[in-house]
């Protein structure tokens, strides 16, 4: 299976992400594609919930989460995305849509920088 494909299917398993959290506090800005992504939890346990209009950037927002979802706030800020490097992904992925993860991932520590202690 190729990557994009790969991605496509993980993006197909994101769990729902209901129209009324499709909101402007939640858009992830800098992303090309619409990307809307919401956090709840405390220092403690964050967990993340997200959704693209885009098959592939879904993709790349599930691999996110899977990093980063169900961790402590200073957990997910201190851990880098060195898997990006380590599964080739940046090598394989337009700049536009590189930008996009780094948006997305900008917004995951953001969120959890509020919340670290």
């Amino acid at each position: 299976m190729d990557r994009y494909q790969y991605l496509i299917d993980l993006g197909r398993k994101l769990p729902e992400f209901p129209e009324e959290w499709r909101t402007d506090e939640a858009k992830v800005h800098g992303c090309q594609s619409q990307v809307w992504l919401r956090a709840e939890g405390d220092a403690d346990c964050l967990t993340f919930q997200a959704i693209s209009d885009s098959a592939i950037v879904s993709g790349l927002i599930a691999l996110l989460l899977r990093i980063y979802s169900g961790r402590s706030a200073r957990d997910i800020v201190d851990t880098p995305p060195d898997f990006i490097a380590q599964i080739g992904l940046d090598s394989h992925l337009s700049p536009t849509r590189a930008n996009g993860l780094h948006a997305m991932l900008k917004t995951i520590k953001q969120k959890a920088a509020a919340l670290a202690v």
